[in-house]
């Protein structure tokens, strides 16, 4: 859907995040109260209408990214962010744990200045307040287009929760986001 098949009282926004696969990402953040839809896509590279396997070679510049649309009437962007270092580990470069290459980075491809101004915000904070023992490397840039991934990597984990892939690293990522979850972020 786009932001405007959405009723007007509603205040929808749009986030593009990166941080690993965007199965994880999207599995994590469907928990979220306030995100409306996820799409799993790539961003941030130079190959125009990239395919899963060519952003897979790490050769197309993509990473693989999650475009969030979210009601700000339940969630901010601020709220959102704070969600996405925790869905991740922001000091792994180009990888996620198993998963490495470029399209595996962590990245925040804002939309606006207003966006660009909130994660600059959060990284002070978290870097004044040491949250992490090694440097942020999270990469921030403004957002270039975004592609739709195929129609089957939506819904990923929900549809394919038996795959080796999820079990093994979607299912325990979902577990500990949601007791971050149960801890109260916002």
């Amino acid at each position: 859907m786009s932001n405007s098949e959405y009723p007007a009282e509603k205040k929808i926004e749009t986030a593009l995040f990166a941080c690993g696969c965007f199965w994880c990402l999207e599995a994590q953040f469907q928990h979220l109260e306030g995100v409306l839809d996820i799409v799993p896509g790539f961003t941030g590279g130079h190959l125009p209408h990239p395919t899963y396997e060519q952003v897979c070679t790490g050769n197309t510049g993509h990473a693989e990214t999650c475009k969030i649309i979210f009601d700000t009437g339940k969630i901010s962007y601020k709220q959102l962010l704070m969600a996405f270092f925790k869905a991740h580990d922001p000091t792994q470069l180009n990888r996620q744990g198993n998963d490495i290459g470029t399209q595996y980075r962590s990245a925040l491809f804002y939309l606006n200045e207003e966006q660009h101004m909130a994660i600059e915000a959060c990284l002070a904070l978290l870097r004044s307040e040491k949250v992490y023992d090694r440097p942020i490397v999270t990469e921030v840039c403004a957002a270039t287009t975004f592609y739709p991934a195929d129609d089957y990597h939506k819904d990923y984990y929900n549809l394919h929760g038996d795959n080796p892939y999820c079990t093994l690293v979607v299912q325990p990522k979902v577990k500990k986001f949601l007791k971050y979850l149960e801890n109260g972020f916002y």
